[in-house]
């Protein structure tokens, strides 16, 4: 009962949340709409210039400083955009390497922020860490980390500025996916961090496949209220948590029991779904920064989801495991289309005899879980040469990652050889690497804004089940609406009563 009480105010304070900061949610330079339908250069302005430049995934930036009315500008916009495309939008060649910017200081709004830039002339260009354009700019200042771009006027002469700065070869015509800078996150520890991007588009991406085809129905309902429960309660990114909770506390509105019974004769509400995405309306799309292949068809969703599910094993605490443990097996079994995957899945679950007690261990049944997966599709990809040259499949975490998560010993009479794992250690490594890392992008943007973003880094931290902080701009809403906010709790809590669905999930072994 008290698992089910917290539950409810994760779910209704999220909710509220969402409701609260609408106005203020955060947008990342691959969902931003441009001026023109097309554009690959984002469109900032004095409301969303902090906010883009704090959250994106990119290591640098440009901000070109114009006016629409300015003739030399019209004629220099194909030539950054040319630029642009390189590195932003979804056929991106090196997405995440630079965010391509544009700001209109024609317009009243922005003359307060071009003026804090020193813009003297059109176009100007502006180069540095997305983090550093948050303090302005003046022409010969001491010790800035911004650089006045005054060789760009052509997309050629433009990227070749760039390659200069980042020691880099990109060209113009350079290909998605045709990238020889892919950083192999088998070596390098520090890439999972861009993994938060790759969690929410798997997020995303899961939802759109079961609503296209339809696999929510009576029997399935009780194993997705199940899942958007613990999505709520521990995805790794707030805007997904809060997402979720709205679908959760929609969901007999959206996913009614009687439409489900005949989805022909009575559609469900498709408006309110659009309007309820599961990571609100900025998600990204055709974008993986950590989950991205050397080819168009390797890793992408398979790998984001992998990297949610881990995520979400590390952040649940040791009351809540074995939920954790069958919410996660029935999500899998009900709603991943991959057939021979989900068989798989279902195997390594219904093997599971003895209930969760620990966090610990439900951890390192899903890493177990991973690698026998892998195991399995190495052996098939070779036989297919199915591979991805730059990912092949691994037993994970190799030695490059985790020095003290195993040993190899040679087995008597045989040239094979036998991993033994320390689980002690590879449990440390777990929730470092998924846990601790996997937000530490945003934590590491914060340290450069001081106070003033010290809330954003809260918002991004773990959330237990037992707390979550309300921001202090919200107070005034949240003293006028609490009469509001309790009789909608008392509603959420009857209608929680009268579902046709059992709260606690059967047996994999009854299926």
């Amino acid at each position: 009962m008290v698992g089910r009480v917290v539950g409810l105010i994760v779910v209704l304070v999220s909710v509220f949340e969402a409701l609260a900061l609408a106005a203020g949610s955060r947008s990342i330079l691959r969902v931003i709409e441009s001026g023109v339908a097309g554009d690959a250069a984002v469109d900032l302005n004095a409301t969303n210039f902090d906010s883009v430049l704090k959250e994106t995934p990119a290591s640098f930036a440009i901000v070109e400083f114009f006016a629409h009315w300015c003739p030399a500008c019209r004629n220099y916009k194909p030539h950054f955009e040319k630029v642009a495309r390189v590195f932003n939008g979804p056929a991106a060649a090196h997405p995440g390497m630079v965010l391509m910017a544009r700001v209109d200081c024609a317009l009243k709004i922005n003359s307060k922020l071009c003026d804090n830039f020193s813009v003297t002339h059109y176009p100007m260009l502006l180069w540095g860490p997305p983090s550093k354009f948050g303090s302005g700019w003046k022409p010969k200042q001491d010790k800035s980390d911004l650089i006045l771009i005054e060789d760009g006027r052509t997309a050629d002469r433009l990227l070749g500025w760039i390659n200069k700065q980042l020691g880099s070869s990109y060209g113009l015509d350079d290909e998605k996916f045709e990238n020889d800078h892919l950083m192999s996150n088998a070596s390098d520890p520090e890439q999972i961090t861009k993994a938060i991007y790759d969690i929410e588009e798997a997020t995303y991406t899961a939802f759109d496949i079961i609503t296209e085809h339809k696999m929510i129905k009576p029997e399935t309902r009780g194993s997705m209220i199940t899942f958007l429960q613990l999505l709520v309660a521990h995805h790794p990114s707030r805007r997904c948590r809060k997402g979720s909770a709205e679908i959760l506390v929609n969901f007999d509105d959206i996913y009614p029991s009687t439409s489900l019974v005949n989805l022909d004769s009575q559609p469900l509400d498709k408006e309110m779904l659009g309007n309820l995405r599961i990571c609100g309306k900025d998600v990204p799309i055709g974008y993986w920064m950590f989950c991205r292949g050397s080819r168009n068809d390797t890793r992408g969703f398979s790998c984001g989801l992998w990297v949610l599910l881990h995520s979400l094993s590390v952040r649940v605490e040791d009351a809540e495991s074995q939920f954790a443990f069958k919410a996660t097996c029935e999500f899998i079994h009900n709603f991943f289309i991959c057939e021979e995957c989900r068989q798989h899945f279902y195997e390594m679950c219904s093997s599971v005899s003895n209930p969760f007690t620990k966090s610990r261990d439900f951890a390192l049944w899903l890493w177990e879980a991973h690698n026998k997966v892998n195991e399995r599709l190495m052996k098939e990809e070779a036989s297919l040469d199915t591979t991805d040259p730059k990912f092949p499949k691994i037993v994970w975490p190799p030695k490059q990652l985790c020095s003290s998560c195993s040993s190899i010993h040679s087995q008597k009479n045989s040239a094979t050889k036998r991993i033994e794992w320390n689980k002690d250690e590879v449990f440390k490594f777990l929730s470092d690497y998924y846990g601790k890392k996997l937000v530490s992008l945003y934590k590491d943007k914060d340290s450069f804004q001081g106070n003033k973003t010290g809330a954003h880094a809260a918002e991004e931290a773990p959330v237990a089940t037992s707390a979550i902080s309300v921001p202090v701009g919200a107070a005034l809403a949240i003293a006028v609406t609490c009469c509001a906010f309790g009789a909608l709790a008392w509603l959420w809590r009857s209608q929680q009563k009268n579902r046709k669905y059992p709260h606690h999930l059967h047996s994999y072994k009854n299926i």
